[in-house]
């Protein structure tokens, strides 16, 4: 028997309808949850962004500035961790308010409460429901599979953190200057390894419209292109090595 996980929602203020829609689906599973009230980048004064958010680094580190919305986003995610750290949870699940349940997700939380190993990040959701290749897979049960993408997947719809994992994402992220599932994406820097655990029982709901542009706002942001492709290759060369790494260290814990 499955006992619930904490779960926590990040959702703005402002987005009532997007808390309501969210509470209406997990209450449909007899699934309770805790509001973490998310960042709204846009109303954050400057003094309060350069805490965390490091203008050198976004140079060094991304093709683009980050906007508002993207940095609201961030402190959200933040907030959410630093809350499973503050109260010493084993482990949480952090959603985004855009997720719909395609899936029974106690059977997510029974296989998650089954797992042998010291793991620390697990996605349950994939950024607009995309694919991407799988570098390896090992069956849990009958249902799921862990698996370890080609690169770990983009977006933060629907997650899994341990105690260790929201302690060492707190600690990489102090400082950062790309949005916060590109950091989560860089395994070399943060020390948290990326797992799936699939087939994901939760999607994102892409009939929302996005939070983070609306914070933004319609200013273009431009994008520095050699920058981009310079950084493309470099990376391309640090995640093919990290992530044969994680599965050499995961076949030997499973």
């Amino acid at each position: 028997m499955s006992t619930q996980p904490p779960i926590f929602l990040i959702n703005l203020d402002q987005s009532e309808d997007r808390l309501e829609k969210s509470a209406k689906r997990l209450a449909e599973q007899n699934i309770t949850f805790e509001r973490i009230s998310g960042v709204y980048g846009k109303s954050l004064p400057d003094s309060e962004i350069n805490k965390h958010y490091n203008a050198q680094l976004n140079r060094e580190r991304f093709y683009r500035e980050l906007g508002k919305g993207e940095i609201g986003c961030y402190y959200s995610h933040r907030k959410a961790w630093q809350t499973i750290v503050d109260r010493q949870l084993d482990y949480a699940i952090v959603l985004e308010d855009d997720f719909r349940i395609v899936g029974d997700l106690k059977r997510v939380f029974y296989t998650l409460q089954t797992l042998k190993f010291d793991w620390q990040l697990i996605k349950l959701a994939a950024y607009e429901n995309r694919e991407r290749p799988i570098e390896f897979s090992h069956p849990l049960n009958s249902e799921f599979s862990l698996v370890v993408h080609k690169k770990a997947m983009t977006g933060c719809c629907a997650q899994a953190i341990t105690l260790e994992g929201a302690k060492a994402l707190l600690k990489a992220t102090d400082q950062f200057g790309r949005p916060v599932d590109t950091d989560i994406q860089h395994i070399w820097e943060t020390k948290v390894p990326v797992y799936s655990m699939m087939p994901y029982y939760i999607e994102q709901d892409l009939e929302f419209e996005s939070d983070i542009a609306a914070a933004t706002g319609k200013s273009k942001i431009k994008k520095r292109f050699w920058q981009r492709k310079k950084l493309q290759i470099c990376e391309k060369i640090q995640n093919k090595k990290h992530t044969k790494q994680v599965i050499t260290e995961l076949k030997k814990a499973l």
